[in-house]
C-alpha cells in the first residue's frame, strides 16, 4: 500500500515572521559589535602610529597649552601675557638665530655627522663683521663697505665649514673630533681678531649704525629665518641634493657603491652649515650692537637639541626642516614661559635636558624597527 506524500506548505504566522526578523537583527547586531571590538586595537594602533609620526607637533601643542595655563596676566587688562602680540613677536625673534643655525645642523646630522663649532663660528662672524665696520676705512663708498661687512664674514664661516667637510670625507676623521677642534680653535681666532675685547657698533652716525639699523629690526630678523626655513626645506625635500644627504646618512658605504659623490655632498653640507651660521652671527652682531669673541657659548647645544626634538635621527638618514622648526619653537616657548614666570635659569636648563632625553627615547623604537 502506497503512502501518499502530501506537499505541505509552511504557513508562517505573523508572530513567527516577527520572531525570525528579530533573531536576524540580533545576530547582525552581535556580529557588528564583535567587528567593532576587533577594530578597537587597530584604531588604537593607528592612533599610536599617528602620535609617533607627529610627536614633535604634539609636543609643541602641549607646550603651548602649558604656556597659556602658566602665563601670568597683564595688570589692569587681565590678558594672558603669553598670547600678547609683543610676546609672540619676541618669541619669533628669540628663536630666529638658533633656528637658522639649527637648519644647517639638520643637514649635518642627516649625514650622520655633527658640528660642535657653530657657536664659535657665530662669534667669529660677529667679531669679523664688527671689525670691518669699525676698524677699516676703505677708499670707496658706504654701500660697498656695508656689503663687504656682510659678505666677507659669510665667506669666512663657509670656508671653515668647507674645511670640515674635506677633512671628514678625505682624512676620515670623525666629525665630533674635527668640529670639537674647530670649536676651540675658531674661538681662539675670534679672540685674536679682537685682542680679546668686545667691539661696539651702532652707537653714532657711522657705517656701523647703518649696519645695526638695517639688520636689527624684528621684521628683518624674523623674515630672514622664515626665508631660510622655506628655501632649505625645499632644498632638502625637493632636490637631488637633499635625497643624497639622507641616503649618505642612512648608508654611507652603500651610497659610495651606488656611485653617489659622497665627498662632495659632505663638503657642501658642512659649507652650508657654516654659511647659515655666518648669517646668524651677522644678525647677532646687529641686534646686540657688538661683536664679542665670547658670543655663541653653548649655541651648538641648543641647535642640536632643537634638531633632535624635531625628530631628526642622530644616526642620520631621517629628518626634516619642518621638524627642526617645531623643535626650535618648543625650546623657545619653554624658555619664554620660564622667563615670564621668573623661574630660575638652572631649573630651565634641567627641564630642557629632560625634554631632550624624552625626545631621543621616543625615537628609539622607530630606529629599532627600521634597522630590523
Amino acid at each position: 500500500m502506497l503512502k501518499k506524500r502530501h506537499n505541505r506548505k509552511l504557513c508562517l504566522t505573523p508572530q513567527m515572521s516577527w520572531d525570525r526578523l528579530r533573531n536576524r537583527y540580533e545576530k547582525d547586531a552581535i556580529m557588528t559589535s564583535e567587528f567593532k571590538m576587533k577594530q578597537i586595537p587597530s584604531l588604537f594602533k593607528k592612533g599610536t602610529t599617528w602620535l609617533k609620526r607627529f610627536q614633535s607637533l604634539t609636543g609643541l601643542v602641549l607646550i603651548i597649552i602649558m604656556a597659556i595655563i602658566l602665563s601670568p596676566r597683564q595688570h589692569g587688562t587681565g590678558h594672558i601675557l603669553f598670547l600678547t602680540s609683543e610676546n609672540i613677536s619676541d618669541i619669533f625673534r628669540q628663536v630666529s638665530e638658533n633656528g637658522i643655525i639649527a637648519i644647517g645642523m639638520t643637514f649635518v646630522i642627516l649625514t650622520s655627522g655633527i658640528d660642535l663649532s657653530v657657536g664659535s663660528l657665530l662669534a667669529v662672524a660677529a667679531t669679523f663683521s664688527a671689525k670691518i665696520l669699525t676698524q677699516w676705512d676703505p677708499p670707496f663708498g658706504q654701500s660697498l663697505h656695508l656689503f663687504l661687512a656682510i659678505f666677507l664674514p659669510l665667506i669666512l664661516t663657509t670656508s671653515f665649514g668647507t674645511i670640515y667637510g674635506l677633512v671628514i670625507s678625505k682624512l676620515k676623521i670623525q666629525p665630533f673630533i674635527i668640529t670639537l677642534a674647530g670649536m676651540i680653535g675658531i674661538r681662539g681666532f675670534a679672540r685674536f681678531l679682537t685682542n680679546n675685547a668686545n667691539i661696539d657698533i651702532g652707537f653714532g652716525d657711522d657705517i656701523s649704525s647703518v649696519f645695526a639699523n638695517l639688520l636689527s629690526p624684528k621684521p628683518v630678523v624674523i623674515s630672514t629665518f622664515v626665508i631660510a626655513a622655506i628655501v632649505m626645506s625645499i632644498l632638502l625635500s625637493r632636490t637631488v641634493f637633499g635625497l643624497r644627504v639622507k641616503s649618505i646618512g642612512d648608508n654611507s658605504i652603500g651610497s659610495r657603491y651606488a656611485g653617489l659623490p659622497v665627498t662632495k655632498i659632505i663638503l657642501l653640507t658642512y659649507a652650508l652649515s657654516g654659511f647659515l651660521t655666518g648669517i646668524a652671527g651677522i644678525l647677532h652682531a646687529a641686534q646686540n650692537h657688538q661683536g664679542s669673541p665670547n658670543d655663541g657659548m653653548s649655541y651648538e647645544l641648543d641647535a642640536i637639541a632643537a634638531v633632535v626634538i624635531g625628530g631628526t635621527r642622530m644616526t642620520g638618514g631621517k629628518g626634516s626642516i619642518l621638524g627642526t622648526i617645531i623643535g626650535v619653537f618648543i625650546m623657545g616657548i619653554l624658555t619664554n614661559t620660564f622667563r615670564l614666570k621668573g623661574v630660575d635659569i638652572n631649573i630651565e636648563m634641567m627641564a630642557k635636558a629632560i625634554i631632550i632625553v624624552i625626545a631621543v627615547w621616543l625615537q628609539m623604537p622607530r630606529q629599532g624597527k627600521n634597522k630590523g
